[in-house]
């Protein structure tokens, strides 16, 4: 499966971000008029980078001053590799260094650093500016990150620099495509003539046009009306891409950054969560109980304070430390999403870290909370399970005792809870999973229906052609059999459709095709062509192969042969007619003499009970079966 990547470009303001990221991309992600005029970046910038048939790789040009850090850590958020730029006239800058430890807290651990403006330095200089560098580095996740040398206006490196990127990527794992679809908004507008679109990076997931989202934490539903990947449009978005998403069924005033759009309802919606944190080495203020912080979560920007449970204050700490945090407004987080807090006056990066509990209780103060805090950030047995299965789908006994370092006789009783479902005798999936597909599967059929009324269904493949891309075929499989059984979906032969669904003749073409069948039912067993029946109703040629079929497959009318077609209650008629006259076997001649037919009509029609079954032909007799 191809595999989706986009990668951020951070440091210090002025020393070439936006020049390097137009150098390596042809695009100037610099789009506003201020922008232009103070030379500096204020919002977020996107550009393609490189795509072959493994790979996809976009680029994020994040602002580097200070007062823009909110969009920036909007922007790193979704990122998987992090290019930090470091212009070699000035070395490693303050904003560099709080950039570096925002890119700690939220995890990041690929990174580049791209040496900038080199041609402004001698070349012997260059050496000592690597070296401080690196001294500059230590302790942080770009302490062995290799060093490339550029310049962007004479292209000195960037091959260099464009090769070592690809190269990384192609050895580093992509975002979970498999699970539900989450795409933090970080910029909403509108397009005249289209309505609503909102752009962000796909965290995990992926999103098909058409589409039903709700729009989180405000449960705003929504459709997925248009998908566009850097301004091409495209059937589908994958986790690792930017994506611009055209919804219907909301105004932009209702929409806002930090909004995360999703296609599950098992997100969590809070304002409580129990975390673990880390601060920066060199606070400039006491942290105190119970004080006012930012939180920045994915591309959200909330107040709220910071709870301890084991201290009052703390300036230096270099452990992690466990404790809550209680947000003025709802967000959506799941355990283990990053985020970063900071102080709102006097402005300052405080720390960061990760989310054990979504859904945080209120606690009381003391050791007891800490330690129960330690149990949930390892995390119970059943999370364990659920977090395994959550990124694989499905997984046999052995498999899950690997993955979740869980002995075989706990993992066994934790399997027998309802949250669990053994799916072919050999493999484990969540109950989640099975209802989410289940769902899916509903409403694929429900618009597939409502296209195609007239077909009875979808084969099992074709249904199944989108979320194997997803799902392992076991699980999908299981999903059809538990929904035949519990009377959610229908097999007729190889097709799969809804219950209570049954084809039809679409309401707007009922009348011309009665019409139809009433004049070839009135012109009996000498008919004309059954085309010329169709086109003198006026039935689109769209529509004439679904036409057919469905009023063959319900017996309404027979097929003779490619030319000529009976109405059903002709021929039933024709057949009992003939059967009551003839012997056990009769001849052809003694076939026309009852039914007062021509050899034109004669021959399709015995040649028609042959292969319906009514009749055996032997030489140049039928047998009646």
């Amino acid at each position: 499966m191809k595999r989706y990547f986009t990668i951020g470009m951070a440091g210090h303001i002025d020393h070439g971000k936006t020049t390097l990221t137009k150098t390596l991309t042809n695009v100037d992600t610099d789009r506003l008029k201020e922008e232009k005029e103070r030379q500096i970046s204020i919002e977020l910038g996107f550009a393609p980078l490189y795509e072959d048939e493994e790979i996809q790789i976009s680029v994020v040009d994040v602002p580097g001053h200070e007062r823009f850090i909110r969009q920036m850590i909007a922007g790193v958020a979704g990122i998987d590799l992090v290019v930090l730029v470091v212009a070699a006239d000035e070395g490693v800058m303050p904003q560099t260094r709080e950039h570096l430890d925002i890119l700690g807290f939220l995890g990041i651990k690929n990174g580049i650093v791209a040496i900038s403006k080199i041609d402004r330095v001698e070349e012997e200089f260059i050496e000592l500016v690597k070296e401080d560098i690196r001294e500059e580095l230590q302790g942080t996740v770009f302490a062995e990150a290799p060093l490339v040398l550029v310049d962007s206006l004479s292209n000195k490196g960037i091959d260099d620099l464009k090769e070592l990127i690809i190269h990384t990527l192609k050895k580093q794992e992509m975002r979970d495509v498999k699970g539900a679809f989450r795409l933090p908004i970080d910029q909403v507008f509108t397009v005249k003539g289209q309505g609503t679109v909102v752009r962000g990076t796909v965290y995990e997931g992926r999103v098909e046009e058409g589409q039903a989202l709700t729009v989180m934490p405000k449960g705003l539903e929504v459709r997925a009306r248009q998908i566009q990947v850097h301004h091409k449009a495209s059937k589908e978005a994958f986790a690792g891409q930017r994506a611009a998403i055209n919804l219907s069924g909301v105004a932009k005033e209702d929409l806002e950054r930090g909004d995360v759009l999703v296609s599950s309802e098992h997100f969590n919606v809070t304002r409580t969560m129990d975390v673990a944190i880390r601060v920066v080495e060199d606070l400039d203020y006491m942290v105190k109980q119970r004080m006012p912080i930012k939180c920045h979560i994915g591309t959200a920007e909330v107040m709220g304070r910071i709870v301890f449970f084991d201290r009052n204050e703390l300036k230096e700490e270099t452990g992690e430390i466990l404790c809550q945090i209680r947000l003025d407004e709802e967000i959506v987080a799941k355990r283990g999403d990053r985020f970063i807090l900071r102080r709102p006056s006097p402005v300052e990066t405080l720390g960061g870290g990760w989310v054990i509990d979504p859904k945080g209780e209120k606690h009381r103060f003391g050791e007891r909370t800490i330690a129960e805090l330690e149990k949930k950030k390892v995390g119970t047995p059943g999370e364990r399970i659920v977090s395994a299965l959550m990124e694989s789908k499905s997984l046999s006994l052995d498999d899950l005792i690997t993955r979740t370092s869980l002995e075989r006789d706990i993992l066994v009783e934790e399997l027998k809870s309802d949250d669990f479902i053994l799916l072919n005798g050999k493999e484990y999936t969540l109950r989640a999973l099975v209802e989410l597909n289940e769902e899916d599967l509903y409403n694929r059929l429900r618009d597939y229906h409502t296209e195609f009324p007239m077909k009875q269904g979808l084969n099992k493949a074709e249904l199944f052609q989108q979320q194997m891309k997803l799902y392992p075929k076991a699980l999908l499989d299981y999903v059809i059999e538990r929904g035949i059984q519990a009377g959610t979906f229908k097999r007729k032969e190889q097709y799969i459709s809804i219950r209570d669904f049954q084809p039809h003749v679409p309401k707007n073409w009922k009348t011309r095709s009665n019409n139809m069948l009433d004049k070839l039912k009135a012109d009996g067993m000498k008919v004309n062509y059954f085309k010329d029946y169709l086109d003198g109703a006026g039935i689109p040629s769209s529509i004439v192969d679904d036409m057919k079929k469905f009023l063959v497959d319900e017996g309404i009318v027979v097929p003779l042969d490619e030319q000529y077609s009976w109405h059903g209650d002709v021929f039933n008629a024709a057949v009992e007619k003939l059967r009551a006259e003839t012997g056990q076997e009769f001849e052809v001649g003694e076939a026309k003499d009852v039914l007062g037919l021509s050899r034109k009509y004669m021959i399709p029609f015995l040649e028609a009970l042959d292969n319906r079954g009514f009749t055996r032909r032997i030489e140049n007799k039928r047998v009646w079966r």
